[in-house]
Parts: structure tokens; C-alpha cells; sequence
């Protein structure tokens, strides 16, 4: 594994061809042996299902293609955490496809797994979505149990998400196209609808585990086929024959439902969009992967929103962070975006670019509660060190301000889409809506980084660390040591900034090209805004 860091030895353009290629090999799944022993069962996989089942030459949005990145070395791997989600169109109605990868450990559920399938449960809840589950899953991966089993946040959440959703009168639809076994056979039988081909197999127990517990012996058909649950107990609704038959059956029963609307749900709106002023590839020449260079964050709005559209709230106050309204492909938005160069206020010292200050705290929450008040969609651009710090900074309460932002952004009643463009470090991602915050859709370009804090300053202060705990246990270090200590703890570190290692752990949603990032907003948009909450805008109490 390698511990240099790619963004300061590339530019951004590049590093984002190398990430592409990255997803290339991960869509692969379990790799080319164990797709043709899919095929060999008469089974497609995974992705080839997806594929058939959306219509055609509509994207696909999918949701942890990083999942589970270099995690689970010591049991082989399992690239995007043997499930594939995300959002797609069938029959013209937008879903949410939650499919087992059965080429990746024979699709078993891996601690990440689970967090992958519960999140796209979430979005699909908050934003209204009907599902789709593709069941293709040999259950929990025993070794890792623990892990996956008993929590909150494990492998039963799934079926308790399915009653809710169901209640709360979203439709699911699960078709079983392999194996469905053990506690993972509650999730097809939860779903409104459901489908089953031949040749696979759904009980709680199988056949060898039957042999083992009660000493019976029973052929997999027998005790869980299609053919018995079409017959005998009733459990299924549609039988099968084949994976595209039933992908088929799946598009026919999905094209029954109500078809999506054609704008979005009162009160947000949409106008008929106006290209940006400058191309979305022009991102490339604006900002650097290097974190230490300078940007125009304004530039890059240029690149997003459309054009002659944008009124910057208070220019002039609270510089380092830039607050307006917009229209993106046509939504109004708020835009809420880190400055990444210096700036000079009225009055006080040069401010610097990433790190947010009383008046730009303020400023934004301010701006937050507004947009709440005008069902504005937030948009957060993140390229923040933190907070500052100091005796000034102290004395002016920039604790207080934080939590006035933290406060508007925790409470905000409209969708919140966050990117993260560069740094995304300490209580700065808390206060620009990181993932605690709930945004419907968390994205990262190639250059981001997400830590407590920067490189330099956590080196320095593990190192401290680490050597203070090798002297209590009476080893000295000399100078080729340090220098060794040092590289190991920079390259380890570094390695968890890495914005893979964020997707990996569930941390944002999608790394996105960004020169795509208009196209990834206004798909999101078009999500987010398919429904609004009907609470009123409530805030807590405020430190003045």
C-alpha cells in the first residue's frame, strides 16, 4: 500500500484520470473468475442486472462505489462491499437499486456492507424513493459477526428500515436471484412485492445447518426453492424463470406505479436552466491539487451555477467564507463556500483563506436561516482548515459564532448537498455540513482531505506522541529513528486523509470529477427536491 501523497505530486486533472481508473478495476467486483462463475450458474451479475434493469442510456448514480477500499485484507477484499447502490430510472420512475454483489465473498454482508445499505435506505427515505433490492447474499460474513450482527446500526436495522419505509408508504420491490438466507430473508419478505427466480434458494436455515440441528436432510428446492414458495407457503409473488425474466417482470411492475412528477415538490421550484459562464473543465486550471495554492472560489462558482444568476450575500463581511443565492440547472440555491486566499477586512488584520472567523461565522448562519426561510436547497462548497484560534480570536467568541452556524445548519428543514473540494478538517467540516449534518448527498473531489487536523500539525503531535511513550518504556531514540518515526507517522496519517479512505468508511457518497460537478449537483437536485418537509424552521437557543 502506498503511503505517498498523490496531491502534491499531481495536478488536479490527473489525479482524477487515476481515480477513474481506480473505479474501473473496483466495478470489476470480485474479478473476471468469479463473473463467469456467475454466468456458469445461468446468473448475471450484479452490475449487468442494473444495467438491464434501468432504462436505457439513462445514467446511473451510484451511491459507496469506494466502499470498503482497502479494508478486509486479511479476508481477500471485498471491493465496494459486495453491494452496488444507487439511484436509476425504471420505466421512467426514479428508484433506488440496492444489489448484492455474489461475486464478491457470495455477496455476504462485511461490517461495511451493512453501513452501505443502510445509508442508501436513508437517502432513498429522506428523498422519497421507492427500492429495488436485487437479492443475490449468502447472509452475514461469519468470521467478522460481531461486527455486522446485533447493533443499531448492524445487519437487523435493514429489516426494521424496510417496516418503516413501508409505512411510511414507499414502495419496495425485491427480487431474489440467487441465494437469500438466514436473518437476510426477512428483508425480501418485509418488501410490498416480491420476486423469486428458479434455481435460487430463500430459508432461514440451510440445508447443511438443517442437517446439523435437527437431522434432517432436505435438498435446497425442497426446503426453499422457488418452486416450493410459488406452491406451498405462499411467500412469494411472482415466480421466474430466468434473471432477465424477472428484470423484465421488475420493470413491468414498476412502470404500474405513479410516474414521477415533472418539477419538483412545493414549495422548492425550477426554472429552465442557463448554461454557467465558464465550462466545468476550466476547474482544472482554476484549482490546484496542491492545497498550499491559491484559488478564487467566486472562479469556480463561475464553473457551476448558471449564469448572471449569482447575488453574493454581504461581499463586503466576513470575507473568508462567500455566502450568495443561485440558480444551478435551474433550482434556486444557497451556496455557502470557503474563500481559499487571503482577504482584508474593514477593520482587524488579514484574514486567511479556509479558515472561518467570527463575522464569516456569523455571516453564514445568518444566511442559513434564510435560506430555510426561502425553501432554498444549501449547497456547501468545503475547502476549510477550521476555526481560528488564538487570544482575539477568543475574546470576539468565536466559539459562540461556530455554534450559532452548527445550530442553523443542524436544524435546517431543506436538502443540504455538501462537496468537499480540498481540506475538510476538525470542527471546519462540522460547521460546513459534514456528514454529521445530515446533506442528503456527500461529495468529494479527488484533491479533498478530511482529518481533525492538517498533516503537518497531527504529525508533529504524534510523533510527540510516540516517542514520549518509547522513552516511558526506556528505548531511546536517535536521530535516523526520528527520521524514520517521522515518515511512518506522516505516510499513515496522510493515508487517512485520503478521500478514499472517507468513501471507503462511508464518509461521502461519491468521488465526483470535478469538472462534473454541476452535472452531480443538479442530478442531486433533482433527488433532494422530490420532497420537503413539513415541519416548520425551529432553532434552538442561541449563545448572543
Amino acid at each position: 500500500m502506498s503511503t505517498r501523497n498523490p496531491v502534491a505530486e499531481e495536478n488536479l486533472a490527473g489525479l482524477t484520470r487515476r481515480y477513474a481508473e481506480f473505479e474501473a478495476e473496483i466495478a470489476t467486483g470480485g474479478g473476471q473468475a468469479a463473473i463467469q462463475r456467475q454466468h456458469a450458474r445461468g446468473r448475471l451479475t450484479a452490475r449487468e442486472r442494473i444495467e438491464r434493469l434501468i432504462d436505457p442510456e439513462t445514467p446511473f448514480f451510484e451511491i459507496g462505489l469506494w466502499a470498503a477500499w482497502e479494508m478486509y485484507a486479511s479476508w481477500g477484499g471485498a471491493p465496494s462491499a459486495g453491494v452496488v447502490c444507487g439511484v436509476g430510472q425504471i420505466a421512467g420512475r426514479r428508484q433506488m437499486i440496492i444489489a448484492n454483489d455474489a461475486t464478491v465473498k457470495a455477496g455476504a454482508f462485511f461490517p461495511a456492507t451493512t453501513k452501505k445499505v443502510l445509508r442508501a435506505q436513508r437517502i432513498a427515505f429522506q428523498n422519497r424513493l421507492p427500492l429495488v433490492y436485487l437479492v443475490d447474499s449468502a447472509g452475514v460474513f461469519l468470521p467478522l459477526q460481531e461486527d455486522v450482527f446485533p447493533d443499531e446500526d448492524d445487519f437487523g436495522r435493514i429489516f426494521r428500515n424496510n417496516a418503516v419505509i413501508s409505512a411510511a408508504g414507499i414502495g419496495q420491490l425485491a427480487a431474489i436471484m440467487g441465494n437469500c438466507v438466514a436473518g437476510g430473508g426477512y428483508l425480501p419478505v418485509l418488501c410490498d412485492k416480491l420476486l423469486m427466480t428458479d434455481g435460487s434458494g430463500l430459508y432461514l436455515a440451510g440445508p447443511a445447518l438443517v442437517k446439523s440441528a435437527i437431522g434432517q436432510a432436505v435438498s435446497s428446492e425442497e426446503l426453499g426453492g422457488a418452486e416450493m414458495h410459488a406452491q406451498v407457503s405462499g411467500t412469494i409473488d411472482y415466480r421466474d424463470p430466468t434473471d432477465e425474466a424477472c428484470l423484465d417482470r421488475v420493470r413491468r411492475l414498476a412502470a404500474m406505479i405513479a410516474p414521477d412528477p415533472s418539477t419538483p415538490a412545493a414549495p422548492f421550484a425550477r426554472r429552465a436552466a442557463v448554461e454557467p459562464e465558464r465550462p466545468g473543465s476550466d476547474i482544472y486550471d482554476l484549482v490546484s491539487a496542491n492545497p498550499r495554492r491559491d484559488y478564487e472560489v467566486r472562479d469556480v462558482l463561475a464553473c457551476l451555477v448558471d449564469a448572471g444568476s449569482f447575488d453574493e450575500y454581504k461581499p463586503e463581511y466576513g470575507q473568508s467564507l462567500v455566502c450568495g443565492t443561485a440558480r444551478l440547472g435551474g433550482f434556486p440555491v444557497g451556496i455557502v463556500a470557503n474563500q481559499h486566499h487571503q482577504v482584508r477586512p474593514a477593520e482587524g488584520p488579514v484574514q486567511f483563506g479556509g479558515v472561518l472567523y467570527v463575522d464569516s461565522a456569523e455571516k453564514a448562519a445568518r444566511f442559513v436561516m434564510n435560506c430555510n426561510q426561502d425553501w432554498l436547497p444549501i449547497i456547501f462548497l468545503q475547502d476549510v482548515n477550521g476555526f481560528m484560534v488564538g487570544r482575539d480570536s477568543e475574546r470576539a467568541g468565536i466559539i459562540k459564532a461556530g455554534a450559532k452556524l452548527v445550530s442553523a445548519i443542524s436544524n435546517s428543514r431543506v436538502p443540504k448537498l455538501t462537496v468537499l473540494v480540498g481540506g475538510s478538517y476538525g470542527a471546519g467540516n462540522y460547521a460546513m455540513c459534514g456528514k454529521a449534518f445530515d446533506p442528503r448527498l456527500i461529495f468529494a473531489w479527488p484533491s479533498a482531505r478530511c482529518a481533525v487536523m492538517g498533516g503537518e500539525q497531527a504529525t508533529s503531535t504524534l510523533l510527540e506522541i510516540t516517542i514520549k511513550s518509547l522513552e516511558r518504556q526506556g528505548q531511546e531514540v536517535d536521530a535516523a529513528e526520528l527520521g524514520r518515526l517521522r515518515d511512518q507517522v506522516r505516510g499513515d496519517y496522510e493515508r487517512q486523509t485520503d478521500p478514499r479512505y472517507a468513501a471507503a468508511r462511508g464518509w461521502v457518497d461519491r468521488i465526483i470529477a470535478p469538472a462534473r460537478t454541476r452535472d452531480e449537483l443538479i442530478l442531486a437536485l433533482e433527488i433532494a427536491t422530490r420532497h420537503a418537509e413539513s415541519e416548520p424552521y425551529r432553532l434552538g437557543v442561541f449563545q448572543v
